[in-house]
């Protein structure tokens, strides 16, 4: 008789962060700032005009991504460029339009 191995959950501090990221992927304005900088760095502006809500709801929506980890800033002389954190995000990306493209 072989013994099962006992299920083991991450640290509260490890599931607070998990869920902080699945948060951010839930909301449909963050989820299309993370889709734009899947492509490409953008400013605020570009964003704006992408998604067509304000600039103040862009940059609330940014400083929240920023704090989750998912985006980073880089300044460009005077413009200020968002990017995806790295190829993490980029990954969980591909991997959601692969399971929403299976038949």
């Amino acid at each position: 008789m072989s013994e099962k191995k006992k299920p083991i959950l991450p640290t509260p501090a490890d599931t607070e962060k998990c869920v902080q990221i699945f948060k951010a992927f839930g909301n449909e304005t963050r989820y299309k700032i993370l889709y734009l900088l899947s492509e490409q760095g953008l400013a605020v502006n570009d964003i704006v005009e992408a998604i067509g809500i304000s600039q103040s709801a862009v940059s609330h929506q940014l400083k929240l991504l920023r704090q989750t980890g998912l985006v980073i800033s880089k300044r460009d002389g005077q413009r200020v460029l968002y990017y995806l954190a790295d190829q993490h995000v980029m990954m969980i990306f591909e991997a959601v339009k692969e399971h929403i493209n299976e038949d």
